[in-house]
């Protein structure tokens, strides 16, 4: 009996779909693995019935304590190519994982090598690829030279065409196994949503680290991948387009790549070191990317109010908020929201990060002269309604700014400060005249990203005195019985308790005594009391709302914001 026979026996899935499969099946595809592949039933279903049906019992390998002694004397061939990886050993005989119950030759030759009997188990894929990359490394696989096979590798795919300049160091950096080892870095990172990418040479070796979910994460690698990293180094630098010859001076790039059919642009920047070159990437991937204000994590109230704000006809909106907390998300949000055909929107941005339908996009080159300041000299030639400006980093953008909101525009641009409040003392300590300030700049959003519990695995608990800080409101936590949600960990998220992050906001609309205090050169503290006396509510207390709400931690919240004066 075949392997969809068995699944439509069981249950699992149904004549129709079936014929499906069997009408779309590819050459040396099994249908149970199709299935999968398209949704039907998940791995762990298939992998189950497909054991109960051949004698094999299922494993989880996320449950399983693993014996990582049998590592040495396990030939790491079987373990790369055939994905077998072994669990325990009792006696003579050990116990392996595999995701594939039909093909028994892999574990006849795992048993000649080592000398011992085996008793195959069925384990998800997914788990033995998280355990073979745990244990022995990101690009462990090309570095034993068995991805440097003729086989053509589809998952990464560069949208430029790059070229050798004939030096040794180039034509190392386009071997296989060096470009294959390249991209499972790449491949690795995009699969676990990392937004950046650190590659860090130290006095002892290399160090890979992926920003996820805001935090960085280290990633274990062979130890001989320190012989390649002069070549994995050049290789990013030409696949960036940059000169692999220029080892003393920082430089930035951009690779354009398509990832399992997605867009993925990644910016690149090498900077020298002592021990030689670092490398940071931001990834964007455009296919997981989408603007839609209602989902940023806006309370009902801040929504209600930011929509009407950004509909003004003339004005300045601000965003605020340190590098990486969500402000181009939530300015091209913005722009979505309030674009029509009767609306000419034009952005100057450095770098255009997403290409958004319907607006007209600019990329400053302050080499060439075409800073924020100057392209905003031009735009207001092309007749626009709506101006982006990516950050006002000086006084002559600052004025160029206001003179537009003057003007009759709406602009939206973006400063780095800690608080919405200090986003007017900013602008006036940059040389902007307060009367200027305070007559343009209509409202201030500043923002931070935290984490989110992940649904599958987040604990409720009672926390204690002890547990929270002087400024949580204990009367809202009382009125919700007083439990809250910790994270825990699980196979889902892989062990760390949050799986993605949600933005918290505090809104200041410029109210008449907000303008007066601007106007009189107040203090950012002063403007802030306004501000709350008025209805604000400031980051941390946001924070607070969505730890009530079971969305994130007191941890994730006491990490991100500052501690609100108690009075």
């Amino acid at each position: 009996m075949e392997a969809g026979d068995i699944l439509v026996q069981r249950g699992l899935i149904s004549e129709k779909q079936l014929a499906e499969l069997r009408r779309a099946q590819p050459d040396c595809r099994r249908l149970d693995q199709l299935a999968v592949e398209k949704g039907y039933i998940t791995e762990e279903a298939s992998l189950r019935a497909l054991g109960a049906e051949v004698g094999l019992n299922f494993v989880d390998l996320a449950e399983t304590e693993v014996d990582l002694s049998l590592l040495k004397t396990f030939p790491p061939k079987l373990i790369y190519r055939e994905a077998l990886f072994p669990i325990s050993r009792r006696n003579g005989t050990i116990t392996v994982a595999t995701s594939d119950p039909f093909d028994l030759y892999p574990l006849d030759e795992a048993s000649a090598a080592t000398g011992l009997s085996i008793e195959p188990v069925l384990a998800s894929r997914v788990e033995i690829d998280k355990l073979i990359k745990s244990h022995l490394g990101v690009g462990g696989e090309t570095i034993d030279g068995l991805m440097a096979q003729a086989v053509e590798d589809n998952d990464v795919q560069l949208l430029e065409d790059i070229e050798s300049d004939g030096s040794e160091l180039s034509e190392m950096a386009h071997e296989a196994s060096v470009v294959r080892l390249v991209n499972e870095i790449l491949l690795e990172a995009i699969e676990l949503r990392a937004s950046d990418v650190h590659i860090e040479v130290e006095e002892h070796g290399l160090t890979i680290r992926y920003r996820i979910d805001g935090m960085l994460q280290t990633q274990p690698i062979p130890p001989e991948m320190r012989r390649f990293q002069a070549a994995i180094i050049s290789r990013l630098k030409i696949m960036a387009r940059l000169n692999i010859a220029e080892k003393r001076l920082p430089q930035d790039g951009r690779i354009k790549l398509k990832v399992h059919g997605r867009e993925v642009d990644v910016r690149v920047s090498v900077i020298p070191m002592i021990h030689g070159e670092g490398i940071v990437m931001r990834l964007l991937d455009k296919g997981n990317m989408k603007f839609e204000l209602r989902n940023l994590g806006m309370d009902e109230a801040i929504y209600k109010t930011y929509s009407e704000l950004i509909e003004i006809p003339h004005g300045i909106i601000l965003v605020t908020g340190p590098t990486g907390s969500g402000k181009s998300t939530t300015l091209y949000s913005s722009l979505l929201q309030i674009k029509s055909d009767d609306t000419k929107i034009i952005t100057t941005e450095d770098p255009v990060e997403y290409q958004l339908p319907g607006i007209c996009q600019i990329q400053v080159h302050p080499k060439i002269g075409l800073t924020f300041a100057a392209s905003l000299r031009s735009i207001l030639r092309h007749d626009p309604d709506v101006v982006l400006i990516g950050e006002i980093r000086d006084l002559e953008t600052a004025e160029n700014a206001i003179q537009a909101s003057l003007t009759g525009h709406l602009v939206f641009s973006t400063l780095h400060t800690n608080d919405a409040a200090s986003a007017y003392t900013r602008l006036i300590d940059m040389g902007v005249e307060p009367f200027l300030v305070a007559s343009t700049v209509e409202a201030v959003m500043a923002q931070r990203l935290v984490r989110t519990l992940c649904k599958n695995c987040k604990e409720e608990f009672s926390p204690t005195d002890e547990d929270l800080p002087p400024d949580f409101p204990r009367e809202d936590l009382n009125k919700i019985g007083g439990k809250l949600f910790r994270a825990k960990g699980c196979r889902a998220c892989h062990h760390i308790g949050y799986a993605g992050r949600k933005a918290i906001f505090e809104l200041l609309v410029t109210t008449e005594d907000v303008r007066k205090l601007a106007h009189d050169r107040a203090s950012s503290w002063e403007i802030r009391r306004a501000g709350q006396k008025h209805g604000m509510r400031t980051l941390r207390q946001d924070g607070w709302n969505k730890v009530l709400a079971g969305q994130t931690t007191i941890d994730e919240v006491a990490r991100t914001t500052k501690g609100d004066r108690i009075e």
